[in-house]
């Protein structure tokens, strides 16, 4: 170790000057810690989740980003109460998704969290009319609403997405677009603590992609909706202020961006920084990019110094 580094004291003294801060988790909507999903196929086991650590706040809009395969979609769905995780814990509002009922499934699936698929044609039913779509799911969920207030719901939800002339179309008679903004007004209608999204712009052009992202942010602003976006689309994962890329089943990066003031000229930037995520053993993912530059593999050097911790390629046998 560098003589120079710090002392055990001097680590002591930062490690609790950390533990005073305000524990991330405190105010966290969504929580998964040490998350698991395995899935068996013809007598063989996928471990599509491998020990997850996740964590949202109330009110935040974040994208989640990763390859095929990479364990995101099967996160989203256990998050909307469509799967169930095989072991470690998850909850979404105070709601615990490893105990739930069947019943609880479904009023959670009601209440709790609204979904937004990638196929438009799979977020409308047909057969009714926007406002129609829009009010259903006010009329499923039980609550003693009368009609006129079921729609007066769903006419401010369309006309805060900016749709509110499709009120009385249908799906086949709007655009991708305007289908898909529908959409999200229909996971609104119940007041949702947590608004999901798997791949929302995937069949849209990018102009109309920005729409519906913008779409998001202003469900977030105007209504405080927590939203957590699956996305392979980089314009969408660069418009918000956290991103988070699942890779193998676990949480190994993430891009907080911050807007920042330039002395120089006094103008508004808007600055991002990688992360990497660390769990409770101390294990970390290096970016693929990074260690394929420096042809790191198999393993690597460590050194502590005063304010850092160096990663540096094996040299044992130069």
């Amino acid at each position: 170790m560098n003589s120079t580094g710090p002392t055990f004291a001097d680590l002591a003294h930062r490690a609790a000057a950390r533990r005073d801060r305000p524990a991330y988790g405190h105010d966290a909507l969504i929580t998964c810690d040490r998350l698991v999903r395995i899935f068996s196929t013809d007598g063989v086991e996928v471990q599509a989740l491998q020990g997850l650590d996740l964590l949202v706040r109330e009110g935040e809009l974040m994208a989640l980003v990763g390859s095929s395969g990479s364990g995101k979609s099967t996160l989203m769905n256990i998050l909307a109460g469509l799967d169930t995780p095989s072991a470690g814990a998850a909850r979404v509002a105070g709601h615990d998704l490893l105990t739930m009922t069947a019943k609880d499934r479904l009023r959670y699936r009601r209440e709790i969290v609204g979904f937004v698929w990638q196929q438009t044609s799979r977020n409308l039913l047909p057969y009714l009319t926007a406002a129609q779509n829009v009010a259903l799911p006010m009329q499923l969920s039980g609550a003693r609403t009368r009609r006129q207030d079921r729609s007066e719901r769903a006419l401010e939800l369309l006309e805060l997405l900016e749709v509110a002339d499709c009120r009385d179309r249908r799906p086949q008679e709007m655009s991708g677009g305007q289908q898909q903004r529908v959409a999200i007004a229909v996971a609104l209608a119940n007041a949702p603590k947590v608004l999901l999204a798997d791949e929302p712009t995937g069949e849209l052009d990018s102009h109309t992609g920005e729409q519906i992202f913008a779409a998001f942010r202003t469900a977030n602003e105007h209504l405080g909706t927590t939203i957590v976006i699956v996305t392979h689309d980089q314009t969408v994962a660069g418009e918000v202020r956290r991103t988070v890329a699942i890779r193998d089943g676990r949480t190994s990066t993430e891009v907080l961006r911050r807007t920042e003031i330039d002395a120089a000229t006094g103008q508004e930037a808007v600055v991002a920084r990688e992360y990497a995520t660390l769990d409770r053993a101390g294990r970390l993912q290096l970016p693929a990019e990074y260690t394929e530059a420096l042809g790191m593999r198999d393993r690597v050097a460590l050194e502590l110094e005063r304010d850092h911790i160096g990663v540096w390629p094996d040299d044992s046998e130069s």
